[in-house]
């Protein structure tokens, strides 16, 4: 099966990048899925495997945050033997990293190039609005347009009140009710996504990758059926961006058990802009909306404009930002 890279996502600037590396065996591919170093690509001439060039594995060992990730556009070149390598990373326009599982200071890119980063939460049972905020965070920071997409629509008793619940915790941000049990929005999701690259972000068992198969209108990923609870349950295993039959892509992930935050500073400005416009009208410009007087955020929060929640998860995100902020300063 052969692709046509423009559906894919090129477009001129990634051909500008990839100008100085036209050279002859070599071409421009997306990763779609990356095992153990070795990435499959996806290239006019079909899905090859490739592994990375010994250049490539220089630069990852100076900065980890140059490895391959899905969604990557990468030159990947056919040696005279057949094998196929990729000799360089084009530089991407956005990307979804995350504080590193291991105990250091380095982040993970979980997904790039995209033009939607949609934090994916179930309806039932009921989202965790501090979750969307912390996944909100990231996308906001990632340079792409975030979105919540509510999934398990038909299992909510009011999925109207649902939505607006969580839309309380992403202001400024498009959420999206669907079911991909019965089709229920979907119609309307697949218009806000267009022909643009998606990734899906969420915890295990939120029902991405069936959302992905009633995107495509196939079974492309794998799932299981729920739990007698009506809990989902952990599928997905690795990161696969999967071509949509009317163009663009959509990337699933596995579960996101814990996210750690990677300066995500703006992120967290931008997910929390609400308190942000608020603390404006605040007395001292160094307000910590606890016991200073006239301050606009507790006077919301009295008011009841502004879920106390809200504050407590805002103040737990600035101190984690801040303490991760310090030990990469140590390292």
């Amino acid at each position: 099966m052969t692709f046509d890279l423009a559906s894919l996502g090129w477009d001129d600037s990634f051909a500008a990048a990839y100008r100085p590396h036209d050279l002859r065996g070599q071409q421009p591919a997306r990763v779609s899925r990356v095992d153990r170093g070795v990435c499959t690509v996806l290239t006019r001439n079909g899905s090859l495997r490739a592994s990375l060039a010994g250049r490539m594995l220089c630069a990852i060992a100076d900065d980890p945050l140059r490895l391959p990730c899905v969604g990557d556009w990468v030159v990947a070149r056919t040696w005279p033997d057949d094998r196929v390598t990729v000799e360089a990373v084009l530089p991407r326009r956005s990307a979804v990293v995350r504080n590193s599982a291991a105990r250091d200071s380095l982040g993970q890119v979980l997904a790039a190039n995209l033009d939607i980063a949609a934090v994916v939460e179930p309806m039932e049972p009921s989202p965790d609005s501090g979750r969307v905020e912390r996944l909100l965070a990231l996308a906001h920071k990632s340079g792409a347009q975030p979105a919540v997409i509510l999934t398990k629509s038909d299992l909510a008793a009011d999925p109207r009140a649902v939505a607006e619940q969580v839309a309380d915790a992403a202001p400024g941000v498009p959420v999206h009710a669907v079911s991909a049990a019965t089709g229920d929005g979907m119609a309307e999701l697949r218009g806000f996504l267009g022909a643009g690259t998606t990734a899906l972000l969420g915890p295990s068992g939120c029902g991405k990758s069936s959302l992905v198969n009633a995107l495509a209108g196939a079974t492309v990923m794998a799932t299981r059926p729920r739990r007698v609870d009506r809990k989902g349950r952990h599928t997905t295993t690795y990161r696969a961006l999967v071509p949509m039959p009317s163009g663009g892509a959509v990337l699933d992930t596995p579960g996101l058990r814990a996210v750690g935050l990677f300066d995500t500073g703006p992120g967290l400005e931008r997910a929390f802009a609400d308190i942000e416009v608020l603390a404006a009208g605040c007395r001292f410009a160094d307000c910590v909306h606890d016991q200073e007087p006239d301050c606009a955020v507790r006077a919301a929060i009295d008011s009841g404009d502004l879920p106390a929640r809200r504050l407590a998860s805002w103040r737990k995100l600035r101190r984690e930002h801040a303490w991760e902020s310090r030990r990469r300063r140590g390292r």
